[in-house]
């Protein structure tokens, strides 16, 4: 959305799409080879795609088709991707000023599609200086293009991973970590920040071996306290949240 351009819901949705279409290049393969996994680690066709449709959390679902074909308890699945998906916590209080004026009626369904993928995009947005109360549906935008994307790749690794044998030791998935390598660069725009990223990185490397990936968790609270470590020392310029942000208009 360009200063020029007056801001429309139909604009901020094809916005946040076209925003979002790099990063979805990027899970397609992880889409896939989570379907092959699923159908290969013990789950049913259904079970896979009915994951997808209401999990709709990538990593917390490969943790949770491994547990399975392990035969680990219900309890041990339902902790270890809770501690992996707490990632989302941090994401939900960085959205929270933004979106505190929304309705339920979305509130409800832009927390279920929020991914790391669309987190970057709307963060964006949402801390661009316009005035557009529309901000909301580019969210949507993003957000919807993420699950439809999740639940045809889903779909394509099922049908996959009945019929092409070993798809998941292709190493399709190192598109995934690229992707992610390159949201993450484009969110480093100051000092404080890249002092975080670096301790968080460098954190998850050194605790990759712990239970339950608590390594993960570990690395993200150590990189928020270098972050805010390194802030109080060199102080970056912060925009505040527009107050329009988040949607007066609701509809």
């Amino acid at each position: 959305m360009t200063s020029s351009t007056v801001p429309t819901r139909r604009g901020e949705f094809w916005a946040g799409f076209r925003a979002t279409l790099p990063l979805v290049v990027g899970a397609i393969p992880f889409g896939i080879i989570f379907g092959a996994l699923g159908v290969t680690s013990g789950l049913s066709p259904m079970a896979t795609i009915g994951m997808s449709l209401f999990v709709f959390a990538g990593s917390a679902q490969f943790i949770a088709a491994g547990l399975v074909a392990g035969q680990a308890g219900l309890s041990i699945i339902i902790f270890t991707t809770f501690i992996v998906n707490l990632r989302h916590a941090l994401y939900s209080a960085t959205l929270a000023p933004y979106v505190r004026n929304l309705p339920q009626k979305w509130l409800l369904p832009l927390g279920f599609w929020l991914t790391d993928e669309s987190f970057v995009v709307v963060v964006t947005r949402y801390t661009q200086p316009d005035d557009s109360p529309y901000k909301h549906w580019y969210y949507l935008g993003s957000a919807v293009f993420m699950y439809t994307n999740w639940q045809l790749c889903t779909l394509l690794g099922v049908v996959a991973g009945q019929t092409i044998p070993d798809l998941r030791n292709w190493g399709l998935d190192f598109a995934l970590i690229v992707t992610f390598i390159g949201m993450l660069i484009t969110l480093i725009t100051s000092r404080p920040l890249l002092v975080s990223a670096v301790a968080a990185g460098v954190s998850a490397v050194l605790l990759n071996g712990l239970d339950n990936k608590l390594g993960l968790i570990v690395a993200a609270l150590l990189g928020v306290a270098a972050g805010v470590m390194a802030e109080s020392v060199m102080p970056p310029e912060v925009n505040a949240p527009p107050e329009t942000a988040g949607g007066v208009h609701h509809e």
